[in-house]
């Protein structure tokens, strides 16, 4: 059975740390999640704010306004890989900017003057106003002034209600789901998609990745009609009711929208994965099986066979060197860390602690059911924690985020930026010889010879 690790760590996240017992093991203790952060763990969790910044931000035709301080605006196109085809809006940070006195008088006027200015200047298709925390500390009525802005602009204005006090990453993907499922059905005319039709749920295009899968979408004979949000666009959004079928890549943070969808308008949804040369293979399966068409079954097979032959080479040549090394794994959401365990498997690179901030119960039993004996899986962690398992373990790589970049590096050990940040893309056949690639240059560089671990 799981046990908790001998780390001291916080009487009341005891059950947010557990040890696997092996591949396949059916007798798993569940580890508590889906809670908010333990007070005093400085936990690595971001707001309401961010997650809803994390879906609605890639869509590159909208005006993205932040009705809150200046501070919250930062979030923008210098700490995200999200790429455009076409109009490039969304690398712009716009914010009403409140300040002392608006906090007295309220930042209304601020709001109404922002959004005039802006749509007037951009002729964005559609605006989305963030409410922050001190926004909803005063008071102001954004549904109002959305609606009254609506009304004198012509184009679709609606408040994100994602005020950071409200929760966690988790809930600003229910409140950016919320704002989308208002756009979505709301197209003018006929049904135009085809009947192999789908919308890419949770893939963001970070470094072009949507356009690596769809590329090979396309090959297969799938139309894509709505990226959401990757490479996103409004009028794509507002057509996704005709797609026949919801792919979700970013379970977390899309499976709400799409059980919406196919309760409103009968759209299935799957569940995929394209990172790694074992989930891509599955989730290009999976969709031309949904479609019952062995014409696109057959095309299938042949591209898997051709993209995993290509890649294959060299993936053997990249695990004969790295053969018996250790990682540490701490990401946004637990599904892409089920994949980046197979991927990392596939190229001899053991898993030694894994966590998410946004897992939850179901993903955390898979977790366990593939994790190797004594790996350690964690909910919701904190740098403490994170150092000194690492170390424990003995990891000597670590993959996540722009958070745990600096932690990694004064451990002495490689890190590989897996999140929003970084700036090659990662998915899909290529993405996985990627990071094979960037796994190695991290783990073989020289300079960690003359790095001191800490004791």
């Amino acid at each position: 059975m799981a046990q908790n690790v001998g780390l001291q760590i916080l009487e009341k996240r005891k059950g947010q740390v557990v040890q696997a017992c092996g591949i396949g093991d059916e007798d798993t203790v569940a580890i508590t999640c889906d809670k908010p952060s333990v007070a005093g763990s400085v936990s690595q969790r971001a707001c309401t704010y961010c997650g809803s910044r994390v879906v609605l931000y890639p869509i590159s035709d909208a005006l993205h306004l932040v009705h809150g301080p200046v501070g919250c605006a930062s979030y923008t196109w210098d700490i995200r890989g999200s790429l455009s085809s076409d109009r490039e809006l969304h690398r712009m940070s716009f914010c009403t900017d409140l300040r002392e006195n608006d906090i007295i008088y309220g930042g209304a006027n601020k709001l109404r003057g922002a959004l005039r200015e802006l749509i007037a200047k951009y002729k964005p298709e559609a605006a989305f106003v963030y409410s922050t925390c001190v926004a909803g500390l005063i008071g102001d009525d954004i549904d109002a002034i959305c609606r009254e802005m609506q009304a004198e602009t012509g184009i679709s204005v609606m408040n994100v209600q994602s005020e950071g006090f409200k929760g966690t990453k988790k809930d600003g993907y229910l409140a950016a789901c919320d704002t989308l499922s208002r756009l979505v059905g709301t197209a003018p005319g006929p049904n135009t998609a085809s009947d192999r039709s789908i919308n890419l749920l949770g893939e963001f295009n970070i470094a072009g990745e949507t356009w690596l899968i769809q590329k090979h979408l396309k090959e297969m004979g799938v139309e894509v009609v709505a990226g959401i949000t990757g490479d996103g666009r409004v009028a794509d959004i507002r057509r996704a009711h005709h797609a026949r079928l919801n792919v979700v890549q970013c379970s977390g943070s899309m499976t709400s929208l799409a059980k919406r969808m196919q309760k409103d308008y009968g759209i299935p949804f799957i569940r995929v994965s394209f990172f790694g040369l074992e989930d891509t293979a599955k989730a290009f399966y999976d969709i031309a099986n949904h479609f019952k068409d062995p014409g696109m079954l057959e095309v299938t097979r042949t591209l898997v066979k051709r993209e995993v032959n290509r890649v294959m080479d060299e993936l053997r040549r990249i695990r004969a060197r790295l053969e018996g090394k250790r990682a540490a794994i701490y990401v946004g959401g637990s599904f892409k860390a089920i994949s980046l365990i197979r991927a990392l498997r596939q190229i001899g690179v053991k898993t030694v602690l894994v966590g998410s901030q946004t897992g939850t119960a179901e993903d955390y039993a898979m977790l366990q059911s593939i994790c190797d004996p004594g790996t350690v899986i964690v909910d919701d962690s904190n740098p403490r924690e994170l150092s000194q398992l690492s170390l424990e373990k003995g990891a000597e790589l670590f993959i996540g985020g722009v958070k745990e970049r600096p932690m990694a590096y004064k451990m002495g050990m490689g890190f590989c930026d897996h999140n929003h940040e970084r700036k090659i893309p990662l998915a899909g056949f290529e993405g996985t010889v990627h990071f094979a690639r960037e796994v190695q240059s991290s783990l073989l560089s020289p300079v960690w010879k003359f790095a001191r671990r800490p004791l």
